[in-house]
């Protein structure tokens, strides 16, 4: 019984600490996982390739949850590898989730899928017409184990619906709704710094002091004004949770959109097809003497597949 999955990994629009309403966009970086189930087994045990000595309690807390729902009892191993950086604001363990849960779900034998015709936000359309498990489904499962593992203050459902669907994803974290998908086509260019950031230890109440300028980037993301948002949003988190806001104001003559993504350290900016000023390759420039890495990728609007996965 061994299943294999991949999940991607998101850039911020609108980070949800403020006020529970939260925006994310998948993109090109991956997070596999492959889970090997055994009936005659009763606990879960996970790794992660990049780091051995890393807490593996969401991995086996997705593959607990899973077999929980739709299996029967199994134990096993789950394993992880993956392109997207562990605390980096990227959303390494949103990937790492939704990877683990549908890693499971194939494991099991379950088609997983989107429903056909959905009459809501909450249905991406499209699709198997009767799978055994929905995307949204195993995705809210995994938001479900984040919480009890403890990485994660709201839940994390704009970014968990980012990985597992691809898109521009708005949602309401406060009760796992999603509000709005929609498909995009950017470049991207990642800023990471030496530092990591992890999204439980971020400041909740400092953020809740941005909450009116959280509502007007949530009301420029539901009118598709994605990059003014990402903008906003990163000048009053990074001021909110201590970053530098210099290299967001470096990227704005040069980018569509340009946010700190997540709770940090990582900044993500964007360039749209039809914005004739974005030049990433001279915001590329200007960020090059910064310590850290730099990473050009681009948006995924496929999200989390199913099945055989190469590692990169």
């Amino acid at each position: 019984m061994e299943g294999r999955a991949a999940a991607l990994g998101a850039g911020t629009v609108l980070n949800a600490l403020a006020t529970g309403t939260g925006a994310a966009f998948g993109i090109d970086v991956e997070t596999r996982a492959t889970v090997r189930l055994d009936p005659d087994r009763e606990d879960v045990s996970g790794t992660i390739a990049e780091d051995p000595d890393a807490d593996t309690t969401l991995i086996e807390r997705c593959v607990a949850l899973a077999i929980e729902r739709w299996g029967d009892g199994e134990g096993g191993t789950v394993r992880t590898d993956s392109d997207v950086p562990l605390a980096a604001g990227l959303k390494s363990s949103s990937a790492a989730a939704n990877a683990a849960v549908l890693a499971t779900c194939d494991a099991l034998g379950l088609r997983v899928g989107d429903e056909a015709n959905g009459d809501d936000a909450n249905d991406t359309g499209g699709g198997d017409a009767d799978p055994d498990v929905t995307r949204l489904e195993a995705c809210r499962l995994g938001v479900c184990a984040a919480r009890d593992a403890g990485v994660t203050v709201t839940g994390a459902f704009d970014d968990a619906t980012a990985s597992m669907l691809g898109g521009v994803c708005l949602t309401d974290n406060d009760d796992d709704r999603l509000r709005s998908r929609e498909a995009v086509d950017w470049d991207v260019l990642v800023w990471t710094p030496p530092e990591r950031a992890y999204s439980a230890d971020a400041d909740v109440d400092r953020c809740g002091d941005v909450a009116s300028m959280a509502d007007l980037v949530a009301d420029l993301a539901a009118d598709g004004q994605y990059g003014e948002a990402m903008s906003v949003n990163g000048l009053a988190f990074s001021a909110a949770l201590g970053f530098d806001t210099d290299p967001a104001v470096e990227a704005m003559p040069l980018a569509s959109g340009v946010s700190l993504s997540g709770t940090g350290p990582s900044v993500v900016a964007v360039a749209a097809p039809d914005d004739p000023d974005a030049d990433l390759d001279a915001l590329a420039d200007r960020w090059a003497d910064r310590p850290g890495t730099l990473r050009r990728t681009t948006t995924r609007n496929d999200g989390a597949t199913v099945g055989e996965t190469h590692e990169h």
